[in-house]
């Protein structure tokens, strides 16, 4: 749970990091999994999260049905106004009827890559964050675990 204190009582991913005032940017829902940052600084954190600076978020996303490409790419209307992926390509083989995704987007609107798929006959059925930035998920890391970034000058720059 990307969240401070959870009513229900998860545990939240803050309970892992080491005490400090850190500030999530961007969240996952319940049901996404994924590359995490935490920051010190709400001027860095805003500069990575306000659509001003269109940062790139970039998912592997596992969707049942056959969603039409083309619209995802020149855009769909959701309930908060247009939305399109700025790129989407098959992952991986087809198993079954579900496909895998690597899509990206330049907003980081709540819910917005289960809502695109959504808007076109296809459902979710998996989420995974696997870039956001300059920023990559790490091959060797496991969930649940962290690592401090070796340049953070890289995202200050930003």
């Amino acid at each position: 749970m990307v969240t401070r204190h959870d009513p229900e009582g998860r545990p939240t991913v803050f309970a892992r990091l080491p005490p400090g005032r850190w500030v999530a940017v961007g969240r996952l829902d319940l049901n996404s999994s994924g590359l995490l940052l935490f920051t010190d600084s709400g001027e860095l954190a805003n500069r990575l999260m306000h659509p001003r600076y269109e940062l790139e978020r970039e998912y592997s996303a596992r969707v049942q049905g056959n969603p039409d490409l083309e619209k995802l790419r020149q855009g769909v209307q959701l309930g908060d106004g247009l939305a399109a992926f700025t790129s989407i390509r098959p992952e991986r083989e087809a198993s079954g009827t579900n496909r895998w995704y690597r899509v990206t987007l330049k907003e980081g609107r709540n819910r917005e890559v289960r809502r695109l798929f959504e808007a076109v006959g296809a459902r979710v059925s998996r989420l995974v964050r696997v870039r956001y930035g300059p920023v990559s998920l790490p091959a060797d890391l496991a969930p649940g675990e962290w690592r401090e970034l070796q340049n953070p000058v890289t995202l200050q720059k930003l």
